[in-house]
């Protein structure tokens, strides 16, 4: 089993400056500041996946990459604009989610394709239209037109972009893409898509829907499935069905998920084996919008604040060197957090229970990656990018240990 991670240019700086939250004067992102792999032994990912519509932002809103990131990917290839190791291997896709609201998919097969080469993936998924929309037991004449449409649409790039890969004898491993909104209608697309002779099928559509579904397509799937297919489950985790999965084809998924969670989720954000903890958030003064306003209007001291906000970061050092008392930092974090609140106390949640339990079981004091041994206690702490996509990066290891564990 595979895990590919998703690419939206995550990257954290080797030498940035935690005490006073400052970035070297000489800093150059792409150069200097790092990915995932280069940080975790071993690698948490077995590959990457890169999007078109991230790298291109030929869809409104999707680009991720400036003009010269983008230039330089095309002039060093996939491999060396990630420094990816020998064994992680590379594959890419559309990115059908960023233009889900158009008629039809913005590119052409030769775009698509001039793309894999010249970037020189290991694979390529071919152009699809993704379903939003689940319906277990509807036929075509149940549904929406515009369902059966797309999937549709999807089987005739498919079998396009299958037969410019093998005119141009390109090197790019095919990938098909499968929509559907139900078990019969993905069944009958994974089976048009070995009819025409793919061997590595991608099943899209399936990020909204719940695990005893995706395992009730996957059954039916698997009835039809040749011994030589295997499948790629696009955007989906679910580690507690993953040995279950993997006995019925799946070889391979990508997920942002777990990444992701450190700073969107609202409580799980620091990942473990057994479970998940809430980071400890200390905005900073000048970043947080709502203590902006109450500066700004002088409901609050910006002195005060500032002050308040150093209290926090110094007890949360202190306790983690065993200097200072749990109940001297939850001081400090409920004064911060009455300031952050102002008048929004009543509206807003208090995270205080949260933090006490994720102080109390110091998580990261027994987490064996790099990351959580190097940062201590900063690497728990929701505050800028720089913590919380390392903490990010801690959750993709406690994901490729419990996948390792689940499917050998």
């Amino acid at each position: 089993m595979k895990f590919y991670f998703p690419d939206s240019q995550d990257l954290v700086s080797p030498t940035y400056d935690f005490l006073n939250d400052e970035y070297l004067p000489t800093r150059v992102r792409q150069r200097d500041d790092v990915y995932a792999h280069e940080v975790v032994t071993p690698s948490p990912y077995d590959g990457v996946l890169v999007s078109k519509a991230i790298v291109d932002g030929s869809v409104k809103g999707a680009g991720k990459y400036a003009a010269p990131q983008r230039a330089r990917l095309y002039r060093l290839g996939v491999r060396k604009f990630f420094r990816l190791p020998p064994e992680t291997v590379s594959l890419g896709d559309c990115g059908a989610f960023n233009y889900a609201d158009e008629e039809y998919p913005p590119y052409s097969v030769d775009e698509v394709l001039d793309f894999y080469d010249e970037c020189g993936f290991d694979s390529g998924i071919s152009i699809d239209h993704v379903i939003f929309g689940y319906l277990p037991e509807a036929g075509e004449d149940d549904v929406d037109p515009a369902w059966v449409k797309r999937r549709r649409i999807s089987l005739d790039l498919a079998e396009k972009f299958l037969a410019a890969v093998e005119a141009r004898e390109s090197p790019v491993e095919p990938v098909g893409a499968a929509q559907g909104w139900s078990p019969a209608s993905y069944v009958d697309s994974v089976a048009h898509l070995q009819e025409m002779g793919y061997r590595r099928i991608a099943l899209g559509g399936m990020v909204p829907l719940k695990t005893h579904e995706i395992l009730a397509c996957l059954e039916q799937i698997f009835v039809i499935l040749r011994s030589d297919t295997q499948l790629h489950l696009l955007g989906i985790t679910r580690v507690e069905s993953m040995e279950r999965f993997a006995e019925l084809g799946v070889t391979s998924f990508d997920s942002t998920s777990a990444f992701r969670q450190s700073f969107m989720d609202d409580r799980n954000n620091y990942h473990t084996a057994d479970g998940a903890y809430t980071a400890v958030r200390v905005p900073q003064v000048d970043g947080n919008p709502a203590l902006k306003r109450s500066i700004l209007s002088g409901a609050v001291s910006q002195r005060d604040a500032v002050l308040a906000e150093r209290e926090c970061l110094s007890a949360l050092r202190g306790y983690d060197q065993g200097a200072v008392d749990i109940e001297d930092v939850m001081a400090a974090l409920a004064a911060y957090e009455t300031l952050v609140l102002g008048d929004n106390q009543a509206k807003k949640k208090s995270y205080l229970v949260q933090y006490r339990r994720t102080l109390e079981a110091c998580p990261w004091k027994t987490c064996p990656c790099a990351l959580c041994k190097e940062h201590g206690i900063e690497i728990a702490i929701f505050r800028g990018t720089e913590r919380n996509k390392r903490r990010g990066f801690h959750n993709l290891t406690v994901l490729e240990a419990k996948m390792r564990k689940v499917v050998t």
